[in-house]
């Protein structure tokens, strides 16, 4: 695998200045993407925002519930949004029950209408095997590196047996700089742990939501848990999170996290 590519990712619900600045930092830092997601506001039209002050960094939605928005919607959204297919990533995602044939159905409706990228966020065996099957991209999500070896695996065999092209893989890896972004990561950790696919994801993995986060307090300390991604996937998603989501908590995690600190 060639040398692991870095994202950066935000909350779609802060302001959206704040977006557009960091979406500006993103690209002049050298990451190959910048993603929100979809709590909180229109990902999609958050997304459309961070187009209009980039010109080169690739733009991520992770990911876009199907049960609350289909296919025909999203497709509707990206065309609305003026979302370029050259820099499109669009993450969709399908909870269970019916997750499986959900996401399949979902990803077929969308390639009928839509030239871009399909990347489907999958925490289980099952899911990554039909992201493997059927998907551009597959986002994984609170693991860890050993665990996303296991995860691209299951993804792999489900391209080989479809005799389809390995999909591109990313995984959001959630890392604060500073104690008081810290409380706020354990707080997330600990939210994310009572929903129940969530709860058994960790279960699996056999580790605290806290084993899976970067919480540091020096820009050396996120190297160093960044250099544990090489090569095991093709990119790492750097979701940030700051104590009160300003601009410049947010630029300087970016500086702090940016592929050229990163060995």
């Amino acid at each position: 695998m060639a040398a692991t590519r870095r994202g950066f990712g935000l909350f779609a619900g802060i302001p959206i200045d704040v977006i557009r600045g960091a979406a500006g930092a993103t690209e002049s830092a050298g990451y190959d993407s910048f993603w929100v997601n979809y709590a909180g506001a229109d990902g999609l039209a958050v997304l459309a925002q961070a187009a209009s002050v980039t010109s080169r960094v690739k733009l991520g939605v992770g990911v876009v519930p199907l049960p609350t928005r289909p296919p025909a919607s999203i497709a509707d959204g990206v065309r609305q949004n003026h979302l370029s297919k050259d820099r499109l990533l669009l993450g969709i995602g399908s909870p269970n029950p019916q997750a499986l044939q959900r996401a399949r159905d979902g990803i077929r409706e969308l390639r009928a209408s839509l030239d871009v990228p399909i990347v489907l966020a999958a925490l289980g065996p099952r899911m990554c095997r039909l992201a493997g099957e059927a998907a551009d991209g597959v986002l994984f999500n609170w693991l860890t590196p050993e665990h996303a070896k296991k995860s691209v695996e299951w993804v792999r065999a489900g391209a080989e047996a479809a005799g389809r092209p390995m999909p591109t893989t990313y995984a959001y890896q959630r890392v604060s700089l500073g104690p008081a972004a810290g409380e706020r990561l354990t707080a997330e950790g600990n939210r994310y742990a009572t929903i129940p696919a969530y709860a058994n994801h960790f279960e699996r993995m056999g580790v605290l939501p806290a084993g899976t986060c970067i919480a540091a307090n020096s820009a050396a300390a996120i190297g160093e848990g960044l250099a544990r991604w090489n090569g095991v996937i093709d990119e790492v998603v750097v979701r940030g999170i700051t104590a009160t989501d300003t601009l410049d908590e947010i630029l300087a995690l970016i500086a702090a996290a940016a592929p050229s600190q990163v060995k």
